[in-house]
Formats: C-alpha cells, sequence, structure tokens
C-alpha cells in the first residue's frame, strides 16, 4: 500500500462538516469520512507543534522524545525508528512537503545528525517554514502571488505525477499544510485563498462557549496573564474581530478541503486511487475565543481534540469510531497498514483494528501534558478519561489543579478540584496522573 498523511496545523476537531459544524464547508474531507473512518475521540498528546510532530513521527510520548521548541535535537534514536525512516529502509519511497515542524529557530531542522538524518528519512524533502520566508502569498515568477495552501496542493499533484511509483516502488508522502494557521506578526491574521473570498460572508459564527469576562475572571492570574490570553486581545477580543478572524480561519480550512479534493482527483488520474490509505489529521487543537484564549498550549479540550479521518480502500466504509485514538497512535498504524513491525520505542498503538470494524479491548485513559520552557505559557500535565479530565500546572505554587466531570460538564465550565465532595475522585485522578506519566517517561 501507499500511504498520503495529509496534516494540519492547529485545525481543532469541531472544523469539520461531518463533524457537525453547522457553518464550515469541507465536502471533500466529509466525502473521504463517509467513504472511510472519522474517530470521534482523537487527541493530540501535547498541544504545541513541535512536540506534537515528534510524537506523530516517532509514536511517543513528548516525555520521552523529550523534543519542543528551544530543546536539544531530536535524538537518532527516534528518528532511527520513525515511520518514514523504517518505510524507506525497507522499500517504500518517502517524501515530505510543507512544514516539518521539527525545528528550533525557524528553518534548521532541529533533529540529531542533521541533513545525514533527513536523507535517511526522506527520499524527497520540501521544506516550508511559515514564519521565516513568505508567509501565505507566494510570489510566482509573473509577479504574482499564490496563496501557500495552493501551492502545496500544486507540490502534492506534481509528487503524484513525477516520483510516486518509480519502478512500481510504493511511496509514503507526508503533507503538512501550514494552514490553517494563523499568520503571526501579520495584523490580517488569517490569511485565505482568493478563491474562499465568497464563502461565509452572510453567515454569523456562533459565539465561543465560557467567553463570557465573568467567565475568564474565575481562571487563575496566571492564566489571565498568559499569552493565550495576549494573542486573545489581538483577535477575538471585539465581536467584529472574532466574526472577521473566524470567517478567515473557515476560508483557510476550506482551502486546505479544496485542495484534498484536487489531491484525491490526481490520485485517481494516476491509478494509484485503489492502493492508497489516506490519513487526514491536525497537529493539535486550538482555542477560538473560548475561555477568553486563544491559541494552544492548556489542556483543556479544546487544545488537544484533533479532526482524525483514516480513508484505506480494503476497510469498511462510514465507519464512526468512538475509541480514543491519539497522534502517537499515527506513526504504529502506518507502518501496520504497510505490513512492517512497530518497534520497541513506540508507545502508541496501531488503529488498524478498528479501521477493520473489529471489537478491540481499546485504552480507557491517556496522559497529556505541556513542557515547553517559557515564562508565559505555564507548563501542566493531566490524565483524560472517557469521562474525567484531570489537570496540574506543577510549576506553580501552590500546584494548581482542576478536575472535571466530562460527562455532565463537556466544555470544562466547572473545576471541581477544589470541591470536598469530590476529594477521592481527585486523589483518584492524581494516582492516575501519576502511573500514565510514569509509563509515558
Amino acid at each position: 500500500m501507499n500511504v498520503l498523511f495529509l496534516l494540519t496545523d492547529n485545525q481543532r476537531a469541531d472544523l469539520l462538516g461531518c463533524a457537525g459544524n453547522p457553518v464550515i464547508q469541507t465536502p471533500n474531507l466529509d466525502a473521504m469520512a463517509a467513504q472511510g473512518t472519522r474517530f470521534t475521540n482523537a487527541f493530540a498528546t501535547t498541544p504545541i507543534c513541535a512536540a506534537s510532530r515528534a510524537s506523530y513521527l516517532t509514536g511517543c510520548y513528548e516525555r520521552r522524545h523529550q523534543f519542543t521548541f528551544l530543546t536539544p535535537p531530536l535524538r537518532r534514536e527516534f528518528t532511527a525508528a520513525s515511520y518514514p525512516e523504517i518505510l524507506k529502509a525497507r522499500g517504500h519511497r518517502t517524501g515530505l512537503i510543507g512544514k516539518f515542524g521539527i525545528a528550533s529557530n525557524g528553518i534548521t531542522p532541529m533533529v540529531e545528525g542533521g541533513e545525514e538524518t533527513l536523507r535517511r528519512m526522506f527520499d524527497h524533502f520540501d521544506n516550508y517554514e511559515h514564519w521565516t520566508e513568505d508567509g501565505y502569498e507566494i510570489p510566482q515568477s509573473d509577479g504574482s502571488t499564490r496563496h501557500l495552501t495552493d501551492v502545496t496542493g500544486d507540490k502534492v499533484i506534481a509528487y503524484l505525477k513525477n516520483h510516486a511509483r518509480p519502478q512500481g516502488q510504493p511511496f509514503c508522502l507526508s503533507v503538512s499544510f501550514n494552514a490553517p494557521h494563523a499568520q503571526d506578526h501579520d495584523p490580517r491574521h488569517y490569511i485565505w485563498p482568493e478563491s474562499e473570498s465568497d464563502l461565509y460572508v452572510d453567515d454569523v459564527i456562533p459565539e465561543p462557549v465560557n467567553s463570557d469576562p465573568a467567565f475568564f475572571e474565575t481562571l487563575p492570574s496566571f492564566i489571565r496573564q498568559s499569552e493565550s490570553r495576549n494573542r486573545w486581545h489581538t483577535r477575538y477580543d471585539t465581536t467584529k474581530n472574532y466574526q472577521r478572524n473566524l470567517k478567515g480561519l473557515y476560508r483557510m480550512v476550506s482551502g486546505i478541503d479544496r485542495n484534498v479534493g484536487r489531491i484525491r482527483d490526481a490520485l485517481t488520474a494516476h491509478g494509484l486511487a485503489d492502493n492508497t490509505t489516506i490519513i487526514f489529521a491536525s497537529d493539535h487543537g486550538m482555542y477560538y475565543g473560548e475561555r477568553g484564549l486563544s491559541d494552544c498550549w492548556q489542556l483543556n479540550e479544546e487544545s488537544i481534540r484533533i479532526p482524525l479521518i483514516v480513508y484505506d480502500p480494503r476497510q469498511p466504509t462510514g465507519q464512526i469510531r468512538e475509541e480514543v485514538a491519539l497522534n502517537i497512535d499515527i506513526a504504529p498504524t502506518i507502518l501496520d497498514l504497510c505490513g512492517f513491525p512497530i518497534p520497541p520505542t513506540c508507545q502508541g498503538v496501531s488503529l488498524r483494528p478498528l479501521l477493520e470494524g473489529t471489537e478491540s479491548d481499546w485504552r480507557s485513559a491517556f496522559f497529556c501534558e505541556h513542557l515547553f520552557d517559557r515564562s508565559d505559557i505555564p507548563k501542566s500535565e493531566g490524565a483524560r478519561t472517557t469521562g474525567w479530565k484531570y489537570i496540574r500546572y506543577f510549576e506553580q505554587t501552590p500546584i494548581y489543579e482542576e478536575l472535571y466531570d466530562l460527562t455532565n460538564d463537556p466544555y470544562e465550565s466547572h473545576n471541581l478540584a477544589p470541591e470536598m465532595a469530590f476529594a477521592e475522585k481527585l486523589d483518584e485522578m492524581r494516582l492516575l496522573c501519576d502511573d500514565l506519566k510514569n509509563r509515558a517517561a
């Protein structure tokens, strides 16, 4: 089998029509979900792009691979066990187009061994880091500009035409769209393709949950004074800003969706559709004004929930799986679908049994964390079960804890940690978090 792994940036789980969003238009992704499997409980174990992308590559928690922004390079022991390097060593042609994201200062790949390691991982490496080059408006030779999402789509289509199957060799192509990440330091924030400009003009995007100023005032001071609040001020502080930026965000997602349709058409045109598995996901979620915040980093549902669709032409169609799927499951899933063993370093599990429609004894809890060392973005760790969420900000004095009953409070509106009636559940979740943390190391 060929594998096409499509990864977006900062796209929360609910930014899909098939996920129940009543406004957003994603017909191509909705069709792919109808033909494949959509996971309704998919999560990133770390809500920041550098660490999450390293987890996608390696199948490991951040606590094990120890990579995020401003850390030492991703160590060779992990890149050697990454899905692209294993596949390349066993005969697949491997490629990456778009945002690699394993970088610390913009464009320098932070992998131990540098260029030699990248050559071991990828036959074709076309990296683009949006914060160091031209942003979303890419200059063309005729003096015009073309949107980065469309440029990325063009490159994927060219790859499928020219490089996908030399001498019958199967391929694994990883494609990372920068969209719908906001363009940092640009006052427009969300810059969409011109072809999507007519979308959502007359729509009104629903207000975010828990966005009342009174709710924000209940948050601890280290959250109220964090970078998440600073970015809220630049994007969502007024109804006008919120509507403009959310419509821009939606247009960027629709631009991705249009390119997914182009790419699938190219697979069909080149005779690759019947033996190519397509995986669609995002690196993490994001606050779009919820809790009076913007961006990711904290462990609330908005930040860690991600979209996940897998289309495998060999598997049942139209499945919806409610089991918990994680970003660390993608690497072992790719290897398993291609018929190769999963390395012992991998902490994720293959989703193949779920894709095949079989019942499986599946995880009931997982560990999540955020360890980026920046004073205005607090570190945290936590545990999530099917019904409960525990978060602790372990560098605060005293440690600040949150406990949520997700069954009755899915938007995490009421922190139960201070309430004596839930002291036993709090102790239970603390112990679970400790156990999962130890196993993640």
